[in-house]
């Protein structure tokens, strides 16, 4: 698996010259990342110190391996379906839907096909 931060999936050699999305403009969350084959692609929406969000992209077989945060993390898909396995209960979660990923919780992520996701992490300190 390959993770690209602010992955350039056109091949133009050109990366985003900011971090994060720009502020004050619309945009179709779906379309500011794209695949690219054999990876996982990350986009900032917002970094923060306070928290986080990040819109992500996989491809086919590619997924999360199992981790632990010490903060609540917000998942949802935005196109396509993964499985979210948390504290070993597995959740098949679509298009349209979300998952709150307790902080202190072991989880990882399968994919079902490629898929894209937000997530959001929380940083309200260590409850």
């Amino acid at each position: 698996m390959t993770l690209k931060e602010n992955a350039d999936p056109d091949n133009s050699g050109k990366k985003p010259l900011n971090a994060e999305v720009e502020r004050s403009k619309t945009h179709i969350i779906v379309e500011i990342i794209e695949y690219m084959a054999n990876a996982v692609v990350t986009k900032t929406i917002i970094k923060k110190s306070t928290g986080n969000v990040s819109v992500m992209s996989f491809d086919s077989g590619e997924g999360l391996t199992e981790k632990t945060s010490p903060f609540d993390t917000y998942a949802q898909i935005i196109e396509g379906k993964a499985e979210i396995v948390i504290d070993k209960i597995k959740h098949m979660v679509k298009t349209g839907e979300g998952i709150v990923i307790p902080a202190h919780a072991p989880n990882y992520i399968t994919p079902d096909g490629r898929f894209k996701m937000i997530l959001t992490i929380i940083k309200s300190g260590y409850e």
